[in-house]
């Protein structure tokens, strides 16, 4: 951004065309709010920044939190030239061009280049990897600003050669913030003294939820739309006006992206840590944004074998109800069966050994230990059975108490170990009579052992 462009920029922050948001851009650092982890005092961003030694940059955050105004501000206060594309627009064609013209810059008049790539998850590898090397020679310095977790949408080569940041959505308190400076902003072209209720501006910050342009945009609309007041002139913004000047915020949820995977990760977690009011909330996120019902509910079977197990055997049950309820009723009032499964499966004891005793028997599976299966288990259903040596089986129901110790598999190890949770307690105190009875039987066989070896 070269001295015309900054004229050009003041032109249009004067400009009632341009949204408010656009005309607010922070002037330089100490004018973004929020971010505090990377640009606050000691940030590893306002370091580099200040001691101009920025690499390239990858921006990772949800909208309106403030990528595109760090990224003008990383210009003005390293003083480089300010080049901005988007990977909506820009083709093969465009990049080339404007990375040729970044060289030209940097070998004739030695002015160094900042890239802006806005959405840059859009580009794909050809794209991404054009950039390469441009930015390993320091021709341009890339900042791309994505809402994508760039570890699954920007190639390895170029998140390697960039520094990632990942940006929070804003408090309340900066949303605050920045609505009462607009207020006092000679930028905000305001027709007419404005007096701004404390409530209103809250509930612009609240519902703007951590969005800077959203609330930006709710309160340009506020002042446009509300005429001044005849007793004084003033344009009053209350509750009232502010509630109308913001509609409903779309759930930041996309489907087969970060905000489902991590809107789901959250819900599962909830409902294994025993907090049904945290779960409820992340089901309720999940269905206003359309969630498919069957898939979280897919998700609590698994949940129900996988932290429950046996320390509630009902869990599977309800789960498993809980899916042909969903599928028979549909939505909406599939979210009450929905949330009966959640808040049942999230107050339910827990345990995971039915899963850990799987995922053991497994291992030693896969890493060569093979076991044959005992002559007398063998299938004896058949002539012959009897000649292969397939018998000796002891019909449990035949003995008192429906069990008879003799060897299932020629191991001793242990893959279940039930917990002390719920009904897995009794698991526990039955398996430990089988083991007595077992241990006992064994100790009948060595004394049976010795007295024929006597005799």
């Amino acid at each position: 951004m070269d001295l015309f462009d900054k004229e050009r920029a003041s032109e249009r922050a004067l400009d009632h065309g341009v949204p408010l948001a656009a005309r607010l851009r922070p002037r330089g650092l100490d004018e973004i709010v929020g971010q505090r982890h990377i640009l606050g005092p000691g940030g590893l961003l306002r370091r580099a920044i200040e001691a101009d030694r920025v690499q390239s940059l990858i921006l990772y955050g949800p909208p309106g939190c403030g990528k595109t105004s760090i990224a003008e501000a990383v210009a003005i206060a390293t003083r480089r030239r300010f080049e901005r594309t988007s990977g909506v627009l820009a083709n093969v064609a465009v990049l080339r061009e404007l990375l040729s013209a970044a060289r030209l810059r940097r070998e004739r008049d030695g002015v160094r280049t900042i890239l802006f790539i806005d959405e840059i998850h859009h580009f794909n590898r050809s794209q991404q990897d054009l950039l390469l090397p441009y930015v390993e020679d320091g021709v341009i310095t890339l900042i791309g600003a994505t809402t994508h977790n760039p570890f699954f949408f920007i190639t390895a080569p170029l998140t390697s050669r960039s520094q990632l940041f990942e940006l929070e959505p804003l408090g309340g308190d900066d949303i605050l913030d920045l609505l009462r400076r607009a207020l006092a902003d000679p930028r905000t072209l305001l027709t007419a003294p404005v007096a701004a209720d404390d409530d209103a501006l809250k509930h612009l910050a609240v519902f703007s939820e951590g969005d800077a342009r959203r609330a930006l945009t709710a309160l340009e609309i506020a002042l446009s739309t509300t005429p001044p007041e005849a007793a004084d002139g003033r344009i009053h913004l209350t509750l009232a006006v502010a509630e109308a000047s913001i509609q409903k915020k779309a759930v930041v949820y996309d489907r087969d992206e970060d905000g489902h995977h991590d809107t789901i990760s959250a819900f599962i977690k909830s409902v294994r840590g025993s907090d049904p009011n945290a779960a409820v909330y992340w089901l309720a996120k999940m269905l206003e944004a359309g969630e498919d019902p069957r898939f979280i509910v897919r998700r609590l079977i698994v949940l129900a074998s996988e932290d429950i197990g046996n320390a509630d055997p009902r869990g599977l049950s309800v789960a498993v109800a809980a899916l042909q309820a969903v599928e028979f009723v549909g939505m909406p009032e599939a979210r009450i069966v929905l949330s009966q499964a959640t808040t049942y499966l999230a107050t339910a004891p827990k345990s995971n050994a039915a899963y850990l005793a799987v995922d053991k028997a497994i291992e030693d599976v896969r890493s060569g230990r093979v076991l044959p299966v005992p002559r007398a288990l063998r299938n004896a259903d058949y002539k012959g059975a009897a000649r292969l040596g397939h018998s000796g089986y002891d019909y449990p129901h035949d003995h008192e108490g429906h069990f008879v110790a003799q060897c299932y598999a020629p191991t001793a190890a242990v893959y279940y170990e039930p917990s002390q949770e719920g009904y897995e307690a009794t698991i526990a105190m039955r398996m430990a009579h089988w083991d007595r009875l077992r241990a006992a039987a064994a100790a009948d066989g060595e004394r049976g052992q010795a007295d024929g070896g006597k005799s």
